[in-house]
C-alpha cells in the first residue's frame, strides 16, 4: 500500500467559489444535493450548480491514464476495472494509452452508462460498488476515483472488501478528505453527494479494517 497522487493536477485546475455554491438562491445546497443524488441528468449534464454542468470528453484524463499505465506497467491483454466509472472517460483514455488493454467499468448511474463515450459504453455495467458482479481476482488493476466517499459506512465496508476481492494484483482509489477545519468546511460547502467525511487517518482506519491492500490518495478542498 502506498500513497500515490495521480489526481491533484486535474482537481486543482478547477476554480471553486465555496460560498457561492452554498448560498445560491435558485439551488440552495439541500435542493442541489437532492437533485445530484439521483445520479441523473441534473448531476451529469444539468446546471453547474447541481453537478458537473455538462460532462463532455475533453481528454483531460489522458495524463492520468498515462501515469497509471506507466506506474503499474500495464500491458495489452491485462484487465482493468473502474469502480464508479461515470461516463467512462478514464476507461477510454486507458485503452488509448495501452492498446489491447481490457477495461471494464461499473457505475450506479443508468444515465451515465446511457450517455457514456460510445466506444466503451458496452463495457460499463450498471451496479453498486458494494456487490461487484465479477470473479475473485479477476482484474490486474482495480481503480476507483472520487466514488467511495459517496457511500454510507455500511456500504463503504463491503465496497472496499469487494475491490480487494476482485483485484489480483494492483488497486488504487482516490477519495475526498480533510486535514483541518478550513478544508472540512470547504468540503461541506462544495460537495453534493459525499456521505463519508473522514480525515486521512480515518480513511486509513477503514483500509485496515476491511483489508484493503491497494494504493490510495486524497483530494483536499484548500
Amino acid at each position: 500500500m502506498a500513497y500515490l497522487d495521480f489526481i491533484s493536477l486535474i482537481h486543482k485546475s478547477t476554480p471553486r467559489d465555496y460560498l457561492a455554491r452554498v448560498n445560491d438562491p435558485e439551488f440552495p445546497k439541500a435542493k442541489a444535493a437532492r437533485l445530484a443524488k439521483q445520479w441523473d441528468k441534473d448531476y451529469w449534464d444539468g446546471d453547474r450548480r447541481t453537478g458537473y454542468g455538462g460532462m463532455k470528453y475533453d481528454g483531460r484524463w489522458r495524463k492520468v491514464a498515462d501515469a497509471m499505465a506507466k506506474h503499474y506497467q500495464l500491458k495489452a491483454g491485462e484487465k482493468v476495472l473502474d469502480v464508479g466509472c461515470g461516463k467512462g472517460f478514464l476507461m477510454y483514455d486507458l485503452m488509448e494509452s495501452v492498446p489491447g488493454l481490457e477495461v471494464t467499468g461499473l457505475d450506479v448511474s443508468g444515465y451515465a452508462k446511457k450517455n457514456a463515450k460510445p466506444e466503451i459504453q458496452s463495457r460499463i455495467h450498471e451496479g453498486h460498488a458494494k456487490k461487484l458482479p465479477f470473479q475473485d481476482r479477476e482484474f490486474d488493476l482495480v481503480i476507483s476515483i472520487n466514488t467511495l466517499h459517496n457511500l454510507e459506512c455500511f456500504d463503504l465496508d463491503p465496497a472496499l472488501r469487494e475491490i480487494e476481492r476482485v483485484g489480483r494484483k494492483n488497486k488504487y482509489l482516490c477519495v475526498e478528505s480533510w486535514r483541518n477545519e478550513e478544508e472540512k468546511a470547504n468540503l461541506l460547502y462544495w460537495q453534493f453527494t459525499c456521505e463519508s467525511f473522514y480525515t486521512p487517518q480515518g480513511w486509513e482506519w477503514w483500509f485496515q479494517k476491511t483489508g484493503y491492500s491497494g494504493d490510495y490518495s486524497f483530494i483536499y478542498f484548500e
